[in-house]
């Protein structure tokens, strides 16, 4: 789905085949926008079970159960009693259950970003200098995941936070030299070795995908500056109310001072000032896109898991407003999850089925609030699951099917492979980057655009736009057209274009 996923797998793809572990290549010429970490990953992956959409997601997929993991065996060491609720909260909000299950580079640098700095207040609550180096050995794989923004974020987030707490000998231990050597011995041979490949390297990575990107609206992503408020508070479904309710209390415990005695009091706030950085540093990007904002995701996953804790511990439970707040918002989800195929397909929904919808939700709601009202906050993490599980389950059985007929090229290359007689070029015309991309994954050819002045010399298969034969006739007229069928869901149409006095072999049926 989407133009990155395909992408992403098909760069991974032409690695593998070209036995080439430094230079990423798309359509046979250097990509070199990405780092190499996912690729790597996909290239192991391809090997063991085979080039597929799932094995693509496979990376993405073990690196948030990695993450997840690693939150666990935190908590169970310095929160002991909540690590299950830090870890499923994680893996149960929006952001993460998405992302987890793309091919893309959004979840390794978040999971290997997150890891790094889960080590690092693992060293500054325990003292134990193992912690320190698995620090810098996360934080190097999370360059190499998206490159030096992890360093960057990670800087400025352990930098304010021994500014904030008067503990500026904190930043000079954190620059322990074994630390530093193995995050440069980690992480600089790729970088040095893909420049020495590619001497465009470090103008098109650094300069144009980093400080431009940034700086600049190069790659048109603009949006307002308050755009990842709402896409955070998104990402952390369900439990967004829960999250605004911990961030507020950290924020009144902010002016508290830190016991020299007892250095897990701050934690709150260390995770408060990852949530911050990331949101603001993202915010003053003049280029946005939704996924940017994940890394911030765990961080409130884990504020919350400490808020509970606190509250627990003080024999207190957060406010009926919220937990009535939260009861709707998890009891909510049922409703989308009922609707996807008319959302997949771009529908109003029967009456019948918004009925169902919304009775199925109110039940939910009030299942909650009962079950918290009776349990109390131990069971918040149940009850808030549920819904969760049930909606994810109708997404992937009742949805999957809409959302392949109506975002994948996957049922395009399926069907024109069952014309084909043998393997024919491909063009494309008047389509979406979606499906140029998903075209050439799926058949693992190079796509030709006659958008681009791209149009084959010799007979191929071409897939346009519905409504595009005038234009073909007028861009072709020396040339046989034939109509194969459509896609009506993509609103997409086949055909075979000859080469000029040719007639139409290479194809079953016309």
């Amino acid at each position: 789905m989407g133009a990155d996923e395909p992408r992403y797998a098909q760069v991974a793809r032409e690695m593998l085949q070209r036995h080439n572990w430094v230079t990423p290549f798309l359509y046979g010429h250097p990509w070199l926008e990405k780092p190499v970490l996912y690729y790597w990953q996909a290239m192991v992956a391809y090997k063991i079970f085979g080039v597929s959409d799932w094995v693509a997601r496979l990376p993405s997929a073990l690196d948030a159960t990695a993450m997840v993991v690693a939150i666990y065996l935190f908590f169970r060491q310095f929160r002991r009693g909540f690590q299950l609720d830090a870890a499923l909260i994680t893996a149960s909000t929006a952001g993460i259950i998405g992302l987890s299950r793309s091919a893309s580079t959004d979840m390794p640098l978040t999971a290997t970003f997150t890891i790094a700095l889960v080590a690092w207040l693992a060293w500054y609550e325990g003292g134990r200098r193992r912690w320190l180096l698995l620090f810098y050995v996360f934080l190097a794989l999370a360059t190499l995941a998206k490159g030096p923004v992890a360093v960057v974020l990670a800087g400025i987030i352990i930098l304010l936070f021994a500014v904030a707490w008067r503990n500026l000998p904190l930043i000079a231990q954190t620059l322990w030299w074994p630390g530093v050597l193995l995050f440069f011995a980690a992480a600089l041979p790729w970088y040095i070795a893909v420049q020495r490949e590619n001497s465009t390297f470090f103008h098109r990575f650094i300069l144009e995908q980093n400080f431009a990107r940034f700086s600049s609206n190069l790659y048109h992503h603009l949006q307002p500056w308050w755009y990842f408020v709402p896409v955070l508070l998104l990402a952390v479904v369900p439990w967004t109310f829960l999250v605004v309710a911990a961030f507020a209390g950290a924020v009144r415990r902010w002016k508290r001072e830190p016991d020299v005695e007892d250095k897990t009091i701050p934690a709150d706030s260390f995770f408060l000032t990852w949530i911050t950085v990331v949101l603001v540093f993202f915010s003053a990007s003049q280029s946005k896109l939704p996924a940017y904002i994940l890394p911030a995701v765990p961080a409130c996953a884990m504020l919350l898991a400490d808020y509970l804790q606190r509250v627990t511990v003080a024999g207190k439970r957060p406010s009926t407003a919220w937990l009535v707040l939260h009861a709707a918002i998890a009891a909510g989800v049922m409703g989308p999850a009922l609707l996807v195929a008319y959302i997949a397909l771009g529908e109003r929904a029967t009456g019948q089925a918004l009925t169902i919808a919304l009775g199925v939700s109110a039940a939910m709601f009030i299942a909650i609030l009962i079950t918290l009202a009776r349990r109390g906050v131990r069971v918040l993490r149940f009850v808030t699951l549920v819904p969760v599980i049930l909606g994810v389950g109708f997404i992937l059985q009742r949805g999957g099917t809409y959302l392949d007929r109506t975002q994948s090229a996957r049922p395009v290359a399926q069907e024109l492979a069952g014309m084909e007689t043998r393997p024919l070029p491909m063009a494309v015309f008047n389509t979406t980057r979606e499906t140029e991309y998903g075209l050439a994954f799926y058949r693992n050819q190079v796509i030709s655009n006659y958008n681009r002045g791209e149009i084959p010399a010799g007979q191929h298969l071409l897939v346009a736009r519905e409504g595009s034969q005038d234009q073909l006739k007028t861009l072709l007229p020396d040339r046989r057209i034939s109509h194969l069928g459509g896609l009506a869901t993509e609103h997409l149409e086949y055909f075979w274009v000859s080469a000029p006095g040719m007639a139409m072999p290479g194809m079953k049926h016309q």
